[in-house]
């Protein structure tokens, strides 16, 4: 890629905004931007959230198998550097969250291995974190696939 990286934008359904500020405001410390009573901006570590009121929003429940874990699917989250991932799984971990995939290492000694955890914000959306020690392998592919 020859640009910089510019944020993304992604707007996903919630079920009550009190819930979405304390969960993505206060547990994940994403400061707010603007909002309204049907919606909320958040700084994702960059990245432009929006959580919309959805009152009828219901939890996913697909899951597709990744290195022996099942992955839900639809989800999102961020790479972080592997300092930054470290801080938000203890910081989440002494906030009692309820993982869906505890934080570890997937891939461990293959291409793309990677420091990863999932878990879900008080609608149902799933959430991946993740961090590479090396960041040349966030888009590195395996030989067998190449």
């Amino acid at each position: 890629m020859t640009d910089a990286i510019r944020p993304f934008h992604l707007a996903f359904p919630v079920r009550d905004l009190a819930e979405a500020r304390a969960f993505y405001g206060g547990l994940l410390g994403c400061p707010e931007g603007r909002h309204s009573d049907h919606w909320i901006d958040f700084d994702l570590f960059g990245h432009q959230i929006v959580a919309h009121l959805d009152p009828g929003a219901g939890i996913a429940r697909h899951a597709n198998p990744v290195d022996g874990k099942a992955v839900p699917v639809p989800h999102f989250g961020v790479v972080l550097t592997m300092h930054a991932w470290q801080t938000l799984a203890d910081r989440l971990a002494a906030a009692g969250t309820a993982f869906v995939i505890e934080p570890h290492i997937r891939f461990k000694g293959e291409t793309g291995e990677q420091a990863t955890m999932f878990f879900r914000d008080p609608s149902g959306n799933a959430l991946e974190f993740k961090a590479f020690a090396n960041d040349a392998m966030i888009f590195a592919r395996d030989e067998e696939t190449a």
